[in-house]
C-alpha cells in the first residue's frame, strides 16, 4: 500500500516559481504585517500602516518589471507541464499593472479620507482589507483553472464587502454593505453552479483542457454544458456591474468611502472583465455561439441603462456627483463589453481582447482621477452635489481644469485625445465582427452620455455663487491627481502607445 502511495504523493508535488507569484504574494504579506503591526502601534502612529500599505502595493507593482522578460507558469501538472494553474504572460501583467496602479492610488486618496474620519474608520483593518482585495484581484489574472478563478474572485470581493461597511455607526454604510454582499453572494453561488455543471460535462478544471475537451461533449450533456456556460457567467457579469446586475452600484459608491468607490469603480471591473475573458475567450471559444449574443445584448442594454439613469441625476441633489460617477461607470462597463462580445465573431480575437485592456487602462486613470477631484470637495461639502462644483475654476482652477480634461475624456472629445482614441478602437472592433446594430447603439450612447459630461464641464467655470472659498490640497491627493493627470495627458499625446503596450499575447 505505501508502495503505491508514494509515487502517487511524489505526482501531487508541484514546483513553485516564487518570481511569477510575487506580485500578490507580497501585497498578501503586506497584508498581514500591517493587521499585526496594528495591534503594536500607538494611536498616534497609525499614519504608518498606511504609508506601509501603499509602499507594499508599489513594491508589488514594481516586481511585474522582471517577468516583462518572458512567460513564466507554475503550479502545473507533473504528468502535463503544459497545464498549469498559473501564468504570467503579457496579459496577467498588463491587468496585474492596471489591479496594482489602482489599488496604490486608491490607497493615497485613503490616507487622507482616514485621517478625515478621526477615527471613525479603524486604520487597521481598513488597510488590511484593501491589501487583501487587491491581492487577490492581482491573482486573478494569472488563473488558469475555474478553481483558482473563483478563489481570486471571492478574496477580491469578500474584504471589499467590509470595506463598503467599515465606517462605525453610519446607517448608510451598513445598508450599502449589505446590499452589494446579498446580490455578490447569490451570483456567485450561479457561477458554483455553472462551474459544477462545466466540470461535470468536460472532468477537468483548467481553462485549456476545458477548450479541448467541450467541443466533443457527449451529445446528452450538451444543455448541461450550455447551461453551466451561461450561470458561469453570470457571476462575473455581476462584478462588471453589466444590467441587469447593476443594482447595488449607485448605493455601494454613495455608502462607501469614496476611495473605496473609486477602487471597487476600476479594480473591481477590471475583475469582471477579465474573469469574463477568461471564461469565454480562453476556456469556452468553442461555445462562442451562447456567449458572444449574450455579451453583446448586456452590452446594449448596460451602456444604455448606465447613461439614461446618469442622464436623470439631478444637479442639487445630496451626493448626486458620485451617483453620477457610479452611473456613468455602468455605461462605461457596456463599451467594455462590446470587444469582448466581438472577439465570438472576429477572425482576431487577440485583437479585440486587447481594444478591451485598452479601454480599461483609459478608464482606470481618468475615472480614478476624476473620484480624486470628488475627493478634494467632498472635504469640504459632505454632500458631494453636482451643483457643489460651480465656480470650482474660481476655488481650485488647477483641479477644475484637471477634472475638465477627465470628464472630456470619458466623453471622447477633444482635448481627452485618449477617450476618443478608446472609443474608436472599441467601436471598430464592434465593426470589424459584424456587429453594426451593436455599433450604433454604442453611437447613440456616446452622444448621449456627451450631454452630462459637457454640462458637469461647464459647470466647473461658471461664476460661483459667495465668496469662492480656496481649498486646500493635501499631498497624497494632489499626487493622485498629478499621477492619473499625467498619464491621461501623455497617453492623449501618443495614444498608439497604449495599443502597443495591451498586446495580450493570450493566445
Amino acid at each position: 500500500m505505501s508502495s503505491l502511495a508514494q509515487p502517487l504523493a511524489e505526482s501531487l508535488v508541484q514546483s513553485v516559481d516564487w518570481l511569477a507569484i510575487a506580485p500578490p504574494t507580497l501585497a498578501a504579506v503586506v497584508a498581514l504585517v500591517v493587521l499585526v503591526a496594528d495591534l503594536f502601534v500607538a494611536e498616534t502612529k497609525k499614519a504608518l500602516l498606511g504609508w506601509t500599505s501603499v509602499a507594499g502595493l508599489a513594491a508589488s507593482a514594481l516586481l511585474l518589471l522582471p517577468l516583462l522578460e518572458g512567460d513564466r507558469s507554475t503550479f502545473c501538472l507533473t504528468g502535463d507541464p503544459g497545464v498549469c494553474s498559473y501564468t504570467a504572460d503579457r496579459f496577467t501583467l498588463v491587468i496585474q499593472f492596471l489591479v496594482l496602479g489602482g489599488a496604490l492610488l486608491a490607497a493615497l486618496l485613503s490616507v487622507t479620507a482616514l485621517k478625515d474620519a478621526n477615527k471613525g474608520l479603524p486604520e487597521g483593518e481598513f488597510w488590511f482589507l484593501l491589501l487583501s482585495s487587491a491581492a487577490g484581484a492581482a491573482l486573478l489574472p494569472a488563473s488558469r483553472d475555474l478553481a483558482t478563478l473563483i478563489v481570486a474572485l471571492e478574496v477580491a470581493s469578500l474584504p471589499a464587502f467590509a470595506l463598503v461597511g467599515l465606517r462605525h455607526g453610519d446607517r448608510k454604510s451598513s445598508e450599502a454593505a449589505l446590499k452589494f454582499f446579498l446580490s455578490s453572494v447569490t451570483a456567485t453561488a450561479v457561477s458554483l453552479m455553472g462551474i459544477s455543471f462545466v466540470y461535470a460535462s468536460t472532468g477537468t478544471l483548467y481553462l485549456t483542457q476545458i477548450a479541448e475537451r467541450i467541443q466533443n461533449v457527449d451529445g446528452q450533456l450538451q444543455v448541461l454544458t450550455q447551461t453551466g456556460v451561461v450561470l458561469t457567467l453570470v457571476g462575473f457579469a455581476f462584478k462588471t456591474a453589466a444590467v441587469p446586475f447593476h443594482f447595488w452600484v449607485p448605493d455601494t459608491y454613495v455608502g462607501a468611502p469614496l476611495p473605496v468607490a473609486a477602487y471597487l469603480s476600476v479594480v473591481g471591473k477590471a475583475v469582471g472583465f477579465t474573469g469574463l475573458i477568461l471564461v469565454t475567450v480562453v476556456a469556452l471559444p468553442s461555445y462562442a455561439d451562447v456567449w458572444g449574443p449574450a455579451l453583446a445584448a448586456l452590452a446594449a442594454l448596460t451602456m444604455t441603462v448606465g447613461n439614461a439613469a446618469a442622464l436623470r441625476q439631478q444637479a442639487t441633489r445630496a451626493y448626486s456627483a458620485v451617483r453620477l460617477l457610479a452611473w456613468s461607470s455602468v455605461g462605461q462597463a457596456g463599451y467594455l463589453l462590446v470587444p469582448i462580445a466581438a472577439a465570438a465573431y472576429s477572425d482576431d480575437a487577440e485583437q479585440s481582447i486587447g481594444s478591451t485592456v485598452a479601454y480599461a487602462l483609459m478608464y482606470a486613470a481618468v475615472n480614478l482621477g476624476a473620484f480624486a477631484v470628488a475627493a478634494l470637495v467632498g472635504r469640504a461639502k459632505p454632500l458631494n452635489r453636482v451643483s457643489d462644483y460651480r465656480g470650482l475654476y474660481a476655488r481650485n482652477p488647477l483641479s477644475a481644469l484637471i477634472l475638465a480634461f477627465f470628464l472630456l475624456c470619458l466623453a471622447g472629445l477633444p482635448p481627452g485625445i485618449i477617450g476618443l482614441f478608446a472609443k474608436v478602437t472599441v467601436f471598430s472592433a464592434a465593426v470589424d465582427a459584424g456587429l453594426g446594430w451593436l455599433a450604433v447603439i454604442m453611437a447613440v450612447n456616446v452622444v448621449i452620455a456627451l450631454y452630462y459630461y459637457l454640462q458637469w464641464t461647464a459647470l466647473l467655470f461658471r461664476a460661483p455663487e459667495g465668496e469662492p472659498v480656496k481649498h486646500l490640497v493635501p499631498a497624497p491627493v494632489t499626487a493622485t491627481m498629478a499621477v492619473t493627470g499625467v498619464v491621461a495627458v501623455a497617453l492623449s499625446g501618443a495614444p498608439q502607445l497604449i495599443l502597443r503596450f495591451t498586446d495580450t499575447g493570450l493566445f
